[in-house]
């Protein structure tokens, strides 16, 4: 018996419509009531998952910025927190201003840039955010953040991933969300490491636990979970890995796996 499910957002959950169908959400519903931990883990801010978890009916702990925030829902307590290593930080602000790469960063659940564009524009619409512009980058390096984000052509950004191991060492890690998002957070700030902790919270084995994703950024977890799910649109590395494959996320391919291992 499963007693804890984690589910990414983008691409998983929702549908190309952004909404969560009305079936998945029945679904949702029954695997509360039978007992089950439901839970989200996302690379999105907290304050953007918290809205589709309170939609939703969840009241418990989410994983959101990769697995760099485990926050709960109902009294907003912190149970879980990693910030990117404050020099990395620095290093990557002097590397995207060097190359003139559009970076963005979070910091107390908002979302920060050092200018406005089309690529700030489009991410802010794509995710329902508001963005603040802050010219002073070194002000910006200097605070806290959970995630830096950079937005660029997935082929560059796929050559640009290597560069910036090699700049930031072993303290990072860094994933792409989508194709053309690639993320960097605290080394411990992966969706895997996030559901261990939340296994361990709910005194559940991983063994008992299923984790449903269709990006790379969501492997951790697949790999972690005792059932690693991967979406019908999943990346296909990724299906690689995965012990099932459900239907995609505009065929309520969540549902699916609910009705199947836990109702």
């Amino acid at each position: 018996m499963y007693k804890l499910i984690a589910i990414d957002i983008d691409d998983t959950l929702i549908n190309d419509d952004k909404e969560v169908t009305p079936a998945t959400q029945q679904a949702l519903e029954a695997a509360v009531a039978a007992g089950v931990v439901v839970t989200l883990a996302t690379g999105r801010a907290y304050a953007s998952a918290q809205a589709i978890a309170r939609q939703t009916g969840l009241n418990v702990p989410i994983i959101t910025y990769q697995g760099s925030l485990v926050k709960n829902l109902i009294d907003e307590k912190v149970l879980y927190e990693r910030y990117v290593p404050q020099n990395a930080v620095h290093k990557v602000f002097e590397y995207c201003i060097e190359h003139d790469l559009h970076l963005q960063t979070y910091i107390d659940d908002k979302l920060y840039s050092r200018e406005e564009n089309q690529k700030l524009l489009d991410y802010a619409e794509l995710n329902k955010t508001q963005y603040y512009i802050e010219p002073d980058w070194e002000k910006l390096a200097s605070i806290k953040t959970p995630k830096l984000l950079i937005i660029d052509d997935p082929d560059f950004l796929d050559e640009l991933a290597p560069k910036l191991r090699e700049l930031l060492g072993s303290e990072v890690h860094i994933t792409k969300s989508k194709p053309h998002f690639l993320e960097i957070m605290h080394s411990e700030g992966t969706k895997g490491l996030a559901l261990e902790f939340l296994a361990d919270y709910f005194g559940c084995d991983l063994s008992e636990t299923i984790a449903v994703g269709d990006s790379w950024n969501d492997h951790e977890m697949l790999e972690t979970a005792g059932l690693g799910v991967a979406m019908d649109n999943a990346i296909p590395a990724l299906k690689e890995i995965a012990n099932y494959i459900t239907a995609s996320n505009n065929e309520d391919g969540v549902k699916q796996v609910i009705d199947k291992f836990i109702l």
